[in-house]
């Protein structure tokens, strides 16, 4: 049950409040898969984004209705010979210039898809979501990874030898057409981000990568709006210093482009 506090609505993932006329639902977007809803537990204390600032909330534990799309469907995977591996914070899921052996399918927490410049910098050419795959470029191709994988938290992933994930293509093409519409996606984003960067300007290129985000609904809530990503994030995928990225976002919501509201983005 969504609330109304003050003029401000809470979304059900538990967000912090916000204007009401800043909520706008967004489409889902449907890939390959099919939608399964799975019952988890939270611990409000532990969770890493919208969270209920409750005062109490050490001592909650709800149980949330989840929404899952995957690339795949997980059932599809298993049949398949595919395996859970379980990777900590930190932990390298594979390194830029290796050779893939597996395909790769998030199936909780969260990961990084960057390239790491010799003074250790990360530009994040991807934030990885549950249900998203990530390293398949060497799958179709045979070259080396282009960007290393990194988890942001403990993160469970799935993974399918490589020889296994060719077979599954050949017998399944409706799962190959997934996977053509997906790279033209990524493709497409990329265009978008090189022709940002092109002009050097920094709202250019923040604008540009959130009007992709809602347009997908990725890394953005789809029930309050808000932007799931830290300054530093949104700075490593545009290329920006956190300085940047931090007076670009007050000039942004100055200008009534997005609102910040105790820290927090919504656009």
């Amino acid at each position: 049950m969504r609330r109304v506090i003050n003029g401000k609505f809470e979304c059900k993932y538990h967000c912090s409040l916000f204007p009401l006329k800043l909520w706008k639902p967004l489409p889902v977007r449907l890939l390959q898969g099919s939608k399964r809803k799975i019952k988890r537990q939270y611990d409000f204390s532990h969770a890493s984004s919208c969270q209920n600032h409750n005062p109490f909330r050490d001592r909650l534990v709800v149980s949330v209705q989840l929404n899952t799309v995957n690339m795949i469907n997980v059932e599809t995977l298993l049949a398949w010979g595919a395996t859970f591996k379980k990777v900590h914070k930190g932990e390298y899921v594979f390194r830029e210039g290796g050779y893939a052996g597996f395909y790769f399918q998030l199936e909780e927490g969260s990961v990084r898809w960057v390239n790491v410049d010799d003074n250790g910098k990360e530009f994040i050419q991807m934030m990885v979501s549950p249900g998203e795959c990530f390293g398949e470029l060497p799958l179709f191709d045979g070259m080396p990874y282009a960007a290393t994988a990194i988890a942001n938290e403990d993160s469970v992933i799935l993974r399918l030898h490589q020889n296994t994930f060719h077979e599954l293509l050949l017998e399944n093409p409706e799962i190959h057409f997934a996977f053509s519409k997906l790279l033209s996606e990524r493709i497409r984003f990329k265009f978008l981000t090189l022709k940002a960067l092109a002009y050097n300007d920094p709202e250019l290129r923040i604008s540009t990568m959130l009007q992709h985000f809602k347009q997908t609904n990725k890394n953005i809530c789809s029930e309050c709006n808000r932007i799931n990503l830290t300054r530093q994030q949104i700075a490593d995928m545009t290329g920006l210093r956190v300085e940047t990225v931090i007076r670009t976002l007050r000039h942004m919501h100055d200008k009534g482009q997005l609102h910040i509201e105790k820290g927090k983005v919504y656009c």
